[in-house]
């Protein structure tokens, strides 16, 4: 599994539905909906540190492979996950939500499901 690189993202399916589910501000949807990001990932063996970043602003977590971290989310919010990898996959679950990150092809693939509604963004090595 390698999602080392340097990703811009080119699709995203039901992103604004996502954000409502996952309580976003109005603010954070609106600016999401109008911005393709950049996500940046270096890989160390099972180490991680994902950037991602949009004209408004740069997010930074890093985690390990089965070991609990803290992560931010795009409205500043804190919420603690595991990270395990399963078949190439990496798979994060916490309490409302469940982020499946795959290679499939040229693209990294990553599926987030919150309750009922299931969002989807692809995105290109550049």
């Amino acid at each position: 599994m390698d999602f080392n690189g340097t990703w811009k993202v080119y699709s995203e399916e039901n992103l604004e539905e996502f954000l409502q589910v996952a309580d976003a501000p109005e603010m954070i949807v609106k600016m999401r909906k109008e911005v393709k990001p950049v996500i940046v990932i270096e890989q160390n063996g099972k180490d991680f540190t994902c950037t991602m970043k949009t004209p408004v602003c740069t997010k930074v977590h890093s985690f390990s492979i089965g070991k609990e971290s803290e992560v931010t989310s795009v409205d500043g919010r804190k919420f603690k996950c595991t990270v395990r990898e399963e078949g190439g996959k990496l798979i994060a679950q916490t309490d409302k939500f469940t982020s499946v990150r795959e290679i499939q092809g040229d693209d990294m693939v990553e599926t987030v499901t919150a309750g009922s509604v299931t969002f989807i963004s692809r995105s290109k090595r550049v």
